[in-house]
Order: structure tokens, then C-alpha cells, then sequence
């Protein structure tokens, strides 16, 4: 393979990429979610680490069903999508909405999971983010 071929590939392979959002990233994309549910930014960022490594693009196929995105959002009770055709979907959304870099769908969604089932949806959060949040914190803000 040539050169320039490698560098296409290369190139066009980035372009391809998810987005995998900083520390300080989250902080600021994820401002309405502070404090709601009594959940804190810190909190949210240590969760979105452990659930999605902040890829807003991952995808994560379970035996019976699918979760997506930054947030892991589940296809049988919170959004719809070709997988499971009588999908709950409470949030009334298309699952494929949580794979872009517009959060505020994603945020809408959270805020209804919390309201419905508290923030123990996300198992990280109780087993890694509940305590020492320190290192999860931006300086910035």
C-alpha cells in the first residue's frame, strides 16, 4: 500500500471516530444535570466514565437488548429502535439519538430515568462514584 493510501485511510478512519468527551468536556455539556436527582456533576462524571468510557457513540448489545451511548440508554424501556419493536421507549425517541454529539436529547432521557428509577439505573454509580469524587472534578469549573 502507498503512501498517500495509508494516509487516507488514516485520515478518513478519524473522521469516523466517535467523540470521547474530556473530563472538563462533561462538565460543561452536562451542567443541567447537576444536582438534579441530588446527583452531582462529579458523580455524573465518574458514572459516564465507567458506563461509556465517554464515547458518545457506544453501543453495547446484551443478549436481549441494546444500550446506547454516552449514558447506555437501554431499547426496551427507554427508546425505540429496530431491535425491539414494542419498546416501552418512555422517553419517545429513536435509540440512535443518544449515538450524536447533542447531548440535550440524551439529558431529557436521564432526566426522565431518574425520575422513574433514581440514578441506581446506573450501576457504576453505587459501586464507583458515590465516594472520593475528587479526581473526577474539572478545575476550570
Amino acid at each position: 500500500m502507498s503512501f498517500v493510501s495509508l494516509l487516507l485511510v488514516g485520515i478518513l478512519f478519524h473522521a469516523v471516530q466517535a467523540e470521547q468527551l474530556t473530563k472538563c468536556e462533561l462538565f460543561q455539556r452536562l451542567k443541567d444535570l447537576d444536582g438534579y436527582g441530588g446527583v452531582t456533576l462529579p458523580e455524573w462524571v465518574c458514572t459516564v466514565f465507567h458506563t461509556s468510557g465517554c464515547d458518545t457513540q457506544t453501543i453495547v448489545n446484551n443478549n436481549d437488548s441494546t444500550e446506547y451511548g454516552l449514558f447506555q440508554i437501554n431499547n426496551k424501556i427507554w427508546c425505540r429502535d429496530n431491535q425491539i419493536p414494542h419498546s416501552r421507549d418512555i422517553c419517545g425517541i429513536s435509540c440512535d439519538k443518544f449515538l450524536d454529539d447533542d447531548l440535550t436529547d440524551d439529558i431529557m432521557c436521564v432526566k426522565k430515568i431518574l425520575d422513574n428509577v433514581g440514578i441506581n439505573y446506573w450501576l457504576a454509580h453505587k459501586a464507583l462514584c458515590f465516594e472520593k469524587l475528587d479526581q473526577w472534578r474539572c478545575e476550570k469549573w
